[in-house]
Parts: structure tokens; C-alpha cells; sequence
């Protein structure tokens, strides 16, 4: 409902002037200015400053609950860099979805007979027979962890790690380390029984390096980058 207020100007007799109408009318313009420089300002903010959505996947088989609390400490890591998601399952019971839809991969393994066990074997043997990586190479620039756990220091953690790795790279995919040389690794018996507090540490390390990576090659290959991996 317009409200009319009318002027008349002296030296032109019959001449009104709407002020209202105008005043509404300017209103309405400022308003939906407003309006399209806010839209835009807020698109650029979000696709300048939101941080990427990172999923990383951490499996691992355990017995005696080692290896199942290094697992843990690589998902700290993990979410201890902001906009990312960790998804903690034993190797038995991760899906073709789990796997296709995470942007990393951590696997972690007891040291069996100075390899990793037969149930972290089966699992990378999966990826070809139950889940169909290959030939697609559905697993391509994914990134790709290892840690382990073993008895003595020798015991064989650092080739079960490359074992876990090699895997990783026949499928193309991109291997980091983290929290030791080939990845995070801790001695579970003699003078360092179970899992202690600096190995817990490097598990950390290992989760905040994956996410990290992670983010940065996300990033690089966003629409508002150049595409940077075939």
C-alpha cells in the first residue's frame, strides 16, 4: 500500500512530486544491490577459504589390541586436521564403498614371520578379486599409509611396511610416510612392552601427514586450480 505524498512546486503550478514512491523505489534498488554483492562476496569467501572435505580410511588387523591402538592414534591424527573424516574398520570388514569413496588409505599389520599377516595380505588381494580395482586402476592418486607393530626391533616391521606400500603403488596410488622413515612402527615386547606413549606419537604423526597430503593435492586439483594429475 503506497502512501502519497505530493509536492507542488511553486513556479510550476500542477507539477507533483511523488517522494514516497521514489524513496521506495530507491529502497528497493539498494536492497537488491545488496543482494548480488552479497551472493558474490559470500561464493568467493566459500571457494576461497572452505578447507577441502577430506576422507581417509584406517584398517588394520590386531590380536593382541596393538596394532588396533596404533589405528586409533593414526585417526587422531587424522582428525586432528580441521574438515577432515577418519573411517576406523579391521581389514575384514571394509567394503568396496569404504574403500572407493575415501580419499586415503592407512593399513596397518602385525609383523607375522617378518611380513604382514595373512589377513592384511587377503585384504590387498581383495582389491583385485572381491572389489574390481583392476583394470581401472579404481585406486589411482589415492593416498597410502603403512604402520606396524612387532615384537623385537628387528622383527620386521620396516619390510612389512614396504610390503603394505608396494601394494599400494602396483594400484597407482600415491604413498607418503610418516612418524618414521617407511611410516609409523612401534616394539611390542621386551624393554617396550605394548604401546607406548612416543609410539603413540608417531601413529599421530603419520594420521596428521596423510590428512595433510591429502588436502594439499585436493587443492591443487579443485576447479579453481589447474589440473595438475593425468
Amino acid at each position: 500500500m503506497w502512501v502519497i505524498t505530493q509536492v507542488v512546486k511553486p513556479d510550476r503550478p500542477g507539477t507533483h512530486i511523488d517522494l514516497t514512491m521514489i524513496h521506495g523505489i530507491f529502497v528497493r534498488i539498494a536492497v537488491f544491490a545488496f543482494a548480488i554483492i552479497w551472493s558474490g562476496i559470500a561464493a568467493w569467501s566459500w571457494a576461497e577459504e572452505a578447507p577441502p572435505s577430506v576422507k581417509v580410511l584406517v584398517t588394520y588387523h590386531s590380536l593382541s589390541g596393538n596394532t588396533e591402538r596404533m589405528a586409533e592414534a593414526v585417526v587422531d591424527g587424522v582428525k586432528s586436521i580441521p574438515g577432515t573424516e577418519a573411517v576406523l574398520k579391521r581389514v575384514g570388514q571394509v567394503t568396496a564403498e569404504d574403500l572407493f569413496s575415501s580419499d586415503a588409505v592407512v593399513v596397518g599389520s602385525p609383523v607375522y614371520w617378518s611380513n604382514m599377516s595373512g589377513e592384511v595380505k587377503t585384504f590387498f588381494d581383495n582389491w583385485q578379486f572381491k572389489f574390481g580395482v583392476f583394470p581401472e586402476f579404481k585406486m589411482k592418486n589415492k593416498v597410502g599409509a603403512a604402520f606396524a607393530t612387532g615384537g623385537q626391533i628387528s622383527s620386521g616391521k620396516e619390510i612389512t611396511m614396504l610390503t603394505i606400500l608396494a601394494a599400494m603403488l602396483g594400484n597407482q596410488m600415491i604413498v607418503v610416510s610418516g612418524g618414521g622413515a617407511f611410516g609409523a612402527s612401534a616394539t611390542t615386547e621386551g624393554d617396550s612392552p605394548g604401546i607406548d606413549n612416543k609410539e603413540l606419537a608417531d601413529a599421530k604423526a603419520l594420521g596428521r601427514r596423510v590428512a595433510d597430503v591429502v588436502k594439499l593435492l585436493k587443492s591443487a586439483t579443485s576447479p579453481q586450480a589447474p589440473h595438475l594429475l593425468p
